[in-house]
């Protein structure tokens, strides 16, 4: 017979019972469905509904590519290794000049993507980013462009780097609040609550970064006020989800 002290058998009662009424922490994923401060100010509007593709088509044709998919409330990219590739980016059919966009990304294992804004739709230009500045989406553990800051998730595409790496590893949710205002000459990006960039959008400061980077000699690059957001096909399975935008006066 095994017998136990009262007083033990009291403290075994009260552990049992906070241990049963513990709220278990919650999950990376779960975490980025809770609005932040900055998204709790009205004014928000969804850019994807979590079921369809409306207010969205792939630059320079009014369809969604077939490797765009709608998987659990999220929009899915997944390359066709029989396609070319880099020609299915997304962008919205709707144009912004000052806004703040919120939206979630995850990134396979290795892989690479990018959301653009400023983006000019037209014939001359094959791609959004010869166009679009691109917040970089990238699987900083394992692919190799990480080595360099300004490859690194969360930077403008080769121009400016993150002050700290805040990536989750592939296959996690992280979020982005992009904030591109063009009366303030203002950008900045908050990446998983934490700001990790701010830049001027236009002017001379902006012309200067741009002249000490590969896009110096690109026509269009940054030039633009008013345009598209986009989504990169890279080449690589990607998802967004929760897309929302507050535009600015």
């Amino acid at each position: 017979m095994i017998i136990i002290k009262k007083s033990t058998l009291i403290i075994f009662l009260i552990s049992a019972f906070f241990a049963c009424k513990k709220t278990p922490e919650k999950s990376t994923k779960e975490m980025l469905t809770i609005p932040t401060e900055i998204e709790k100010e009205s004014g928000w509007e969804s850019l994807f509904d979590g079921k369809s593709f409306d207010g969205w088509h792939n630059y320079r044709t009014d369809t969604i590519s077939d490797e765009w998919q709608i998987e659990n409330g999220a929009m899915v990219f997944t390359p066709n290794p029989d396609r070319i590739h880099g020609i299915n980016n997304i962008i919205t059919d709707k144009k912004y000049t000052s806004f703040i966009l919120s939206l979630e990304w995850k990134i396979s294992k290795e892989g690479n993507s990018g959301v653009f804004w400023g983006i000019f739709e037209d014939e001359k230009y094959a791609v959004p980013y010869q166009t679009g500045p691109e917040i970089q989406v990238l699987d900083n553990l394992n692919h190799p462009d990480a080595a360099k800051r300004t490859h690194q998730a969360g930077a403008i595409f080769g121009i400016l780097g993150p002050a700290v790496d805040l990536s989750n590893k592939e296959n996690e949710w992280n979020q982005f609040i992009i904030r591109i205002d063009q009366k303030n000459n203002l950008g900045n990006v908050i990446f998983n609550g934490t700001k990790i960039i701010e830049f001027p959008v236009h002017g001379e400061e902006w012309d200067r970064m741009v002249a000490d980077s590969k896009f110096k000699d690109w026509e269009g690059f940054g030039k633009y006020q008013t345009g598209h957001i986009g989504l990169q096909d890279h080449a690589n399975k990607v998802w967004f989800r929760n897309i929302k935008i507050k535009e600015l006066d």
